[in-house]
């Protein structure tokens, strides 16, 4: 028999990892052929009653590294998060509303007024009703609103919010134009025949006394806010252009049968009806028949040219009326 031969260190060591390798190789080999975990399937078999049930969806994943698994997560526990948060956030928000309702920084101590001439501070901050008030409650249509509702002088009433306290209340108002007497008491009346309270004195207005109380007017449509005139617009047309003509030391008056007119010193009483296109037909009509009528020494108690093509005469010693025709010059 030979004798065996020894082996050195180093060949022990080799031989060691080759044997390793050849271990580690094998198992790999193993892990790389083994089957594939099989998946269910996502239609599931219908109940005895003919509906289908639904299963929640499954997902392996194979990642070639043993004792390795991937767990979804629980629905408890994502479910009690949120529900953490939700509360979270509700008391979040309450403690801001509280805040932005009971903090003195939020509160309105005062308006802002731009536009008003005649209104005062103390009668819009009074119907306003923001002093004091949380700016966050403050809603600028309802504020122009009760203006417009209170006040019928107010062409226009705008209302703007900023925080944390600012109000700016921005106005238009009305002009008037006639001073409208009746009944022992008198009001104004803008170019559109809206009546609105007397303020102050406002001179150049013309004076008007009304025997009855004239036809109001009609609401504009595209504002509802804005009130019902008193009187139609041609009255007021008409008011102006014969304005100019009345006597001095003398009041225009309205009749519900004549229109428009005044007592003259001379002793008559003249109308022009309520017209205000042919208005100044009307004027130059009057004119020469109260020039003819001196000229011939008739003294005569009302003089009417409600019709410019028809005007007439009441004389002081005649009972019937004379027709006088423009063509005739009589």
């Amino acid at each position: 028999m030979s004798e065996k031969k020894e082996l050195t260190r180093a060949e022990i060591a080799r031989q060691r990892r080759a044997q390793r390798a050849a271990k580690e190789l094998a198992q790999a080999t193993k892990r790389a052929v083994k089957p594939a975990v099989p998946v269910s399937s996502r239609v599931s078999a219908p109940d005895p009653d003919g509906t289908r049930r639904r299963t929640p969806r499954q997902f392996n994943i194979a990642l070639g590294m043993p004792d390795v698994h991937l767990h979804r997560p629980s629905a408890s526990r994502f479910f009690t998060g949120w529900r953490i948060g939700s509360i979270f956030i509700v008391i979040l928000l309450g403690v801001a509303l509280y805040l932005s309702l009971s903090l003195p920084y939020f509160r309105v101590p005062s308006i802002t007024l731009l536009g008003n001439n005649r209104l005062t501070r103390e009668e819009i901050e009074g119907v306003t009703g923001v002093m004091g008030q949380s700016i966050f409650m403050v809603q600028p249509d309802e504020v122009e609103t009760r203006l417009r509702m209170n006040f019928p002088e107010l062409l226009l009433a705008q209302v703007d919010v900023y925080l944390p306290n600012h109000v700016y209340v921005t106005m238009t108002e009305r002009e008037p134009v006639i001073l409208w007497q009746q009944d022992e008491g008198y009001t104004w009346i803008d170019s559109t025949g809206v009546a609105f309270r007397p303020r102050a004195d406002v001179p150049g207005l013309v004076p008007v006394k009304g025997l009855v109380t004239p036809p109001p007017g009609s609401a504009p449509l595209d504002d509802p806010l804005s009130p019902t005139p008193y009187m139609q617009q041609e009255l007021v047309d008409s008011i102006l252009l014969l304005a100019p003509h009345v006597p001095a030391d003398t009041t225009m008056v309205f009749d519900r049968a004549f229109g428009l007119g005044w007592t003259d010193a001379r002793g008559w009483k003249a109308f022009f009806g309520t017209t205000a296109k042919d208005m100044p037909l009307k004027i130059r009509v009057y004119q020469s028949l109260v020039d003819s009528l001196v000229s011939r020494g008739v003294s005569p108690t009302l003089i009417n040219v409600m019709y410019p093509d028809a005007p007439f005469y009441r004389a002081a010693t005649v009972e019937e009326e004379d027709q006088i025709s423009l063509n005739s010059g009589q």
